[in-house]
């Protein structure tokens, strides 16, 4: 599978990212520095069952201003998978990994910019160590996802056993589809969310060949399917937003992501506007992967924001 001449001819510059690997229990972190190793970067989080790939538009687009860590959370891109047994806790596990990567790093202070899961765990980093995080960019997504109570009560059995069914497939028995059929399933699935050269970049990170020639399979672990367990409340996602102390830049899609409560969002932002040290809200035009689709309608947005924070944090 070879998608490389996908993104020519789009006016990105020709910054190239190392890749890296983060040691961790169950395996390594891979992830992708982006721009200067002189300064602590923005760690980028991408969204569920995503990778790190989902910057690789945007992150050419600051990283001359400010270096940017993308990485793949467990189970997704390179990463290696939690072990078996093992559930994902998807919100936590965030949480948990990225103390992890700071720890790793001794750093003192972090700047987190985060899509859709990956601005749900950088929200709640950010309000549970909200003295060391000076900045949360968090793209089309305010908090972690409330669910309606009803639908995660009666949908745990099916979760819990659609989680038994994933963990039986190996790398062995999962499906495997032609380059053009696998871009299909991806384009449907996202539902409009990704152009076909969004897809093709998510693709490069998220696939594996299959053993038959020509042939490709989904690489991320399939266990991360089972999302529901785990959801949270509305009361208990407030009270996190009113920990967050940092400074805080939310970017909106116009035609972003639909939720159980639609008013929440601006709820959260509402609470958060009033404790962080400075807040700036924005909508562009574009779907919930509009980073990725158009980022050079996000990067100014962001590069502008980092730019106006304090020199001694920026």
């Amino acid at each position: 599978m070879n998608s490389e001449g996908s993104d020519k001819n789009h006016g990105f510059e020709s910054i190239e990212p190392e890749e890296i690997q983060i040691p961790v229990p169950w395996g390594h972190i891979s992830g992708k520095w982006w721009g200067s190793k002189e300064e602590p970067p923005v760690i980028a989080l991408h969204g569920w069952q995503d990778n790190a790939g989902t910057f690789d538009r945007l992150a050419p687009l600051i990283a001359n201003s400010v270096p940017l860590l993308c990485i793949d959370l467990p189970g997704h891109g390179y990463s290696s998978r939690l072990h078996d047994g093992v559930f994902y806790y998807l919100f936590w596990d965030g949480v948990i990994l990225l103390r992890k990567i700071v720890k790793h790093y001794k750093w003192d202070k972090i700047k987190i910019l985060g899509h859709s899961l990956g601005g749900a765990i950088g929200f709640l980093y950010a309000a549970t160590y909200p003295e060391e995080v000076e900045a949360l960019i968090s793209l089309d997504i305010a908090s972690t996802t409330v669910r309606n109570i009803s639908k995660c009560v009666d949908g745990t059995g099916e979760s819990i056993d659609k989680y038994l069914k994933y963990e039986q497939l190996s790398p062995e028995s999962v499906p495997s589809y032609e380059y053009n059929e696998m871009l299909d399933i991806i384009m449907d699935a996202y539902k409009g969310s990704i152009t076909k050269e969004g897809a093709e970049v998510l693709m490069k990170r998220g696939t594996q060949p299959a053993a038959m020639p020509g042939k490709h399979y989904f690489s991320r672990d399939p266990r991360l399917k089972v999302s529901m367990l785990g959801a949270f409340s509305m009361d208990l996602t407030n009270a996190y937003a009113e920990k967050i102390t940092c400074s805080y830049l939310n970017i909106r899609a116009k035609s972003g992501l639909k939720w159980d409560y639609p008013n929440h969002y601006q709820e959260i932002l509402n609470i958060i506007k009033k404790s962080a040290s400075k807040f700036e809200y924005h909508e562009v035009e574009g779907s919930h992967h509009v980073h990725l689709n158009n980022p050079e309608l996000v990067a100014p947005i962001i590069q502008n924001f980092l730019e106006s924070l304090p020199k001694s944090i920026n």
